[in-house]
């Protein structure tokens, strides 16, 4: 059901079902037929767990008690038992503009090599594509080969629950994947192929700590989503309207985009003097005290 109408992604199903069995498991086999009294007691041995834990796995049993329920397997849903911990969304791990530069500079002085690794050429698209379009790691990695077009400033994706969306592309953006892709196979299917599918979450991974490490960054810094992180909060910090952000990223909830609001305190006082009404009359009425102090 998850699968075929919620339209779920292969980890948020593989997700559900580890929680579903773990659950079973303390539950002795018996999660179909639990009642509340057991669902207190799961909620309890959950106590040790941060909050996101508990709501992901508070959600996801609801979510099952709720289908056995609809299909007609159990006359009842004891899933209001369960917590709600309501957990707090935290800050996300930021990039400066400082710190992006270093990684193109380290990027640049690997394909400046007379002639360039084709290695090196697929991790300039790679940066080029998180970075300047916000990807998530798992639609970068399965992007298919003439996903982007040169004549074409943006892509058409299919995200978390089969949403389609458009998302920007920079020139530099293309003009990397356009000298990455001369050396892919015509007849591979991907834009980043590897073995007989795709490049893996985890290379990637791979490759973008090795990259931080040669760029001076702690490598603990950097990952695929830290990179998307930082598109939203510079495009955010550069003026973009929070509702195009929500459309680009593939948010479903502008609540998740709101997270990048985290905007430098300084910025945001400007952005209040400058275009509050009330800015204004507060500098009228300045300048005609000051006008009257002269007078005097």
């Amino acid at each position: 059901m998850m699968a075929a109408e919620s339209g779920a992604a292969k980890n948020t199903v593989l997700a559900y079902r580890s929680d579903l069995e773990l659950a079973s498991r303390f539950l002795e086999g018996r999660l179909c037929d639990a009642g509340a009294d057991d669902l207190a007691r799961l909620g309890a041995e959950w106590l040790a767990l941060s909050k996101a834990s508990v709501a992901r796995k508070s959600a996801a049993l609801r979510r099952f008690f709720a289908f056995l329920a609809e299909e007609g397997f159990r006359s009842d849903d004891p899933g209001a038992a369960l917590p709600r911990p309501g957990a707090s969304r935290g800050l996300p791990k930021v990039l400066d503009h400082a710190d992006i530069d270093r990684l193109f500079e380290a990027i640049a002085a690997r394909i400046a090599r007379d002639p360039p690794d084709p290695n090196d050429l697929r991790l300039a698209a790679l940066v080029e594509l998180l970075y300047g379009s916000g990807l998530r790691a798992t639609e970068l990695m399965s992007l298919p080969r003439r996903a982007v077009a040169p004549d074409r400033p943006y892509l058409i994706l299919r995200g978390k629950g089969g949403k389609e969306r458009l998302v920007p592309l920079s020139d530099r953006a293309r003009a990397a994947v356009a000298v990455w892709r001369q050396h892919v196979a015509e007849e591979s299917p991907w834009l980043f192929p590897s073995g007989k599918s795709h490049l893996s979450r985890i290379r990637l991974y791979q490759l973008l700590k090795g990259l931080a490490a040669e760029a001076g960054i702690p490598p603990d810094r950097v990952s695929p989503h830290v990179l998307r992180h930082a598109f939203a909060t510079h495009l955010l910090a550069g003026g973009a309207d929070l509702r195009a952000l929500q459309s680009m990223l593939g948010h479903a909830d502008i609540a998740t985009t709101e997270i990048y609001t985290h905007v430098d305190a300084s910025r945001l006082v400007e952005l209040v003097n400058a275009r509050h009404p009330l800015g204004e009359a507060q500098d009228r009425l300045a300048a005609r005290v000051d006008a009257k102090r002269r007078g005097a």
